[in-house]
């Protein structure tokens, strides 16, 4: 199945789809700016992000910005990408958990530990609180 990340594109298409020369490429790929992946021969394959993160190095070099803000720039963009695809994971397993917890929405702590508490279900204030300290000090 084929992504964004899939590598496919041979140094010659990235570089006429990125409108960059090849050599141009290659000194990205070498100072670790836009990497590509590799065959098991050793050649580049570039994805179509590869191609998109090129073309935006092309811009903003153009823009005059240099290549180690670039370098970061782009570093950036990876940590946000990843960081949104985590998000989706953690909503995707508490939409899971809410729904195989049908009615219960807050959980309470006391001797007996954490319990959740049904929906509409009031805390005793007589309920201890216990807190954990990692530390084992009281």
């Amino acid at each position: 199945m084929m992504n964004a990340d899939t590598p496919v594109f041979a140094i010659a298409a990235a570089a006429e789809l990125s409108g960059l020369h090849p050599q141009t490429l290659r000194q990205y790929d070498r100072i670790g700016l836009v990497i590509p992946g590799r065959t098991s021969g050793g050649s580049r394959r570039y994805s179509p992000r590869n191609i998109e993160q090129l073309r935006e190095v092309a811009q903003l070099s153009s823009e005059g910005v240099s290549l180690p803000a670039i370098a970061r720039l782009l570093d950036l963009e990876d940590d946000n990408r990843m960081l949104r695809g985590r998000i989706v994971v953690l909503e995707s397993a508490l939409r899971t958990e809410r729904e195989s917890r049908p009615g219960v929405r807050v959980f309470a702590a006391g001797s007996a530990g954490v319990v959740p508490m049904p929906t509409g279900r009031r805390l005793r204030r007589s309920t201890e609180v216990v807190l954990w300290d990692p530390r084992g000090s009281a």
